[in-house]
């Protein structure tokens, strides 16, 4: 009798929870252009340009917007989740520039998660973050998803605050913290840090947030780098120069890159989750310094347009 073949295993996958849009950015000089974004929808397209299997479950509508959202995921390889476009109409961010390129957000958005959530069979990550994480009626739904798929999947997070939906700091602090406890890896920006904190030592925050649950916590601080602490070690990058466009999608390109490192040393799974406690300085080290010039791709020309792999050598 010849003997059945045994079924390949699922190929590695991550799954990305959180808000696809329309950004809709009023430059400095006047100028308005419209392109697709939402924070966890821009890490999911850099891990989709990192070549790495990912899929965007989100909720957007069957509209024009919609129809651009898709065509953008789809132009980097990433897979739309069964139901995500259940919601009434596709929701729209209002950036608003200054000189520097720093952007300033208004919002018309919906949230929500479609109902019987299918999770690919291979996921080994699974990130949200931003306005998906903390926005009734939805963001309940995402706790759960992600407290259910602790054990087989890193989790990781990124604030990515949004004062004007997020009401006060006092109001979105036990929101956000639950959400680090849960996770194994957090990337947070110094200024989404200050405003959760205002006054506070950045370094004690980000200690008590590694303390609490994850593996690393990485703080952002745009052009001047970046710092990630573990249970051992605190390590700091530089950032590269170059001439700012836009800081769109900045954060959320280093977030996937984060990913992206991480799964290239073979740290993602539940599984792994002592060996990412342990991670080794060096290789911390490593994927932080690509981090950093994966985000510095990005803010050097306009709109969430983080690099392809070959254009990072």
């Amino acid at each position: 009798m010849t003997p059945r073949a045994r079924p390949a295993p699922p190929e590695a996958t991550a799954l990305v929870i959180g808000e696809a849009l329309i950004d809709v950015v009023h430059s400095a000089d006047g100028r308005i252009a419209e392109h697709p974004g939402g924070s966890p929808a821009n890490v999911a397209l850099t891990l989709g340009r990192l070549q790495r299997p990912a899929e965007l479950l989100t909720w957007i509508g069957s509209d024009v917007y919609g129809d651009l959202i898709r065509k953008w995921l789809a132009g980097s390889q990433v897979a739309l989740s069964p139901g995500s476009d259940g919601a009434a109409s596709t929701s729209i961010a209002t950036a608003h520039l200054g000189a520097d390129g720093a952007a300033t957000y208004t919002f018309d958005l919906d949230w929500n998660l479609p109902r019987n959530v299918v999770v690919p069979e291979g996921t080994s990550v699974v990130h949200t973050g931003s306005i998906a994480a903390v926005l009734a009626p939805g963001a309940s739904a995402v706790r759960t998803l992600l407290e259910s798929l602790r054990h087989r999947a890193t989790i990781t997070y990124d604030p990515n605050v949004r004062p004007t939906l997020m009401g006060s700091p006092a109001q979105a602090r036990p929101q956000i913290e639950a959400l680090v406890r849960t996770a194994d890896v957090v990337k947070v920006s110094d200024e989404d840090l200050l405003w959760l904190y205002p006054g506070a030592d950045l370094s004690v925050i980000a200690t008590t947030w590694q303390r609490s649950g994850p593996a690393v916590v990485v703080v952002t601080y745009g052009g001047d780098g970046a710092v990630a602490y573990t249970a051992t070690e605190r390590i700091t990058v530089a950032a590269p120069s170059v001439t700012v466009a836009d800081t769109v999608g900045a954060g959320d390109s280093f977030m996937g890159a984060l990913i992206d490192g991480l799964w290239g040393a073979d740290l993602l799974g539940a599984t792994k989750r002592p060996a990412l406690k342990a991670i080794g300085s060096d290789v911390l080290r490593t994927v932080l310094e690509r981090c950093v010039r994966v985000a510095a791709i990005t803010v050097s020309r306009a709109g969430a347009n983080p690099p392809r792999l070959a254009e990072l050598g």
